[in-house]
C-alpha cells in the first residue's frame, strides 16, 4: 500500500512560483492565480497510477510526475479551485486514506543571511532556478521534510511580501527554498513560510512506518 508523505492544494498560485514551475516542469505549464495541488507517495512508482486517476477524475492538467527510487511527485492544476480539489479527493480515495494521513512537515533548519557577499551571491547564482540574489541583499534558507512542502513555503511567502524566489528544490529526501531581497521583505516572507509549515497538520514522522 502506498503511504501518503505530501498532500496540500494551493488556492491562487503566485507570479514567482508559476514562473519557476514554467521554466522547470516538462509536463503542462501552470500561470499565476490557477488552483494547484501537490502530492508525494512512497513508493515512487505508484505515483504514475496515481495521476492517470487524478487526470481522469476532472479537469486539470498535470505539471510534475516524477518518479524517484524511493518517492514519487505529482501535480495538477486548473483555473477552477473545485477541479483540482476534485481530483485530490480521487486520489485519496483511491489510496484508502484521509488527508489527515500526511506527513507533518518538519522544518530541519533555517536561515537568515543578512547583507549577503557579492562573492557570496554570485556563487549562489550560479546553481539557482529562478531569479538572481544580489550583493548586500537578505538571504533565507529553509529546508524541510518531507521535501515537496518547500514549494508550499515558498508560495506563501510570495503572498505574504515582496520577496524574490532564488531557487526551490522539492525533491528528494530534503526540500530546499531560497529567498532574496531587502531584509525587512525576507523577514516577513520567512515568517509566512514558516507559519505555513507549522500550521499543516498531519502525522508526526517520527510514528512513521
Amino acid at each position: 500500500m502506498a503511504e501518503l508523505r505530501s498532500y496540500f492544494f494551493l488556492d491562487n498560485m503566485q507570479p514567482q512560483l508559476a514562473s519557476f514551475m514554467a521554466s522547470t516542469v516538462q509536463g503542462y505549464m501552470p500561470v499565476a492565480g490557477m488552483a494547484s495541488l501537490f502530492i508525494e507517495v512512497a513508493p515512487g512508482m505508484e505515483i504514475v497510477r496515481l495521476l492517470d486517476i487524478a487526470v481522469k477524475a476532472t479537469d486539470v492538467r498535470p505539471a510534475i510526475q516524477v518518479v524517484e527510487r524511493s518517492f514519487g511527485t505529482l501535480e495538477v492544476h486548473a483555473d477552477d479551485q473545485g477541479s483540482v480539489r476534485q481530483a485530490g479527493q480521487a486520489v485519496l480515495s483511491a489510496m484508502g486514506v484521509p488527508e489527515s494521513d500526511r506527513l507533518k512537515p518538519q522544518i530541519a533548519s533555517s536561515t537568515v543571511i543578512r547583507k549577503v557577499d557579492p562573492y557570496h551571491a554570485s556563487l549562489i547564482n550560479k546553481s539557482r532556478g529562478g531569479s538572481m540574489l544580489l550583493g548586500g541583499q537578505t538571504l533565507f534558507i529553509l529546508e524541510t521534510q518531507p521535501a515537496l512542502y518547500a514549494i508550499l513555503a515558498a508560495n506563501e511567502a510570495e503572498k505574504a511580501s515582496r520577496v524574490t524566489l532564488v531557487d526551490i528544490r522539492p525533491f528528494g529526501q530534503y526540500g530546499r527554498l531560497y529567498l532574496g531581497g531587502e531584509e525587512a521583505d525576507v523577514v516577513v516572507g520567512s515568517d509566512a513560510a514558516i507559519a505555513a509549515l507549522q500550521g499543516l497538520t498531519g502525522r508526526d514522522a517520527k510514528t512513521n512506518g
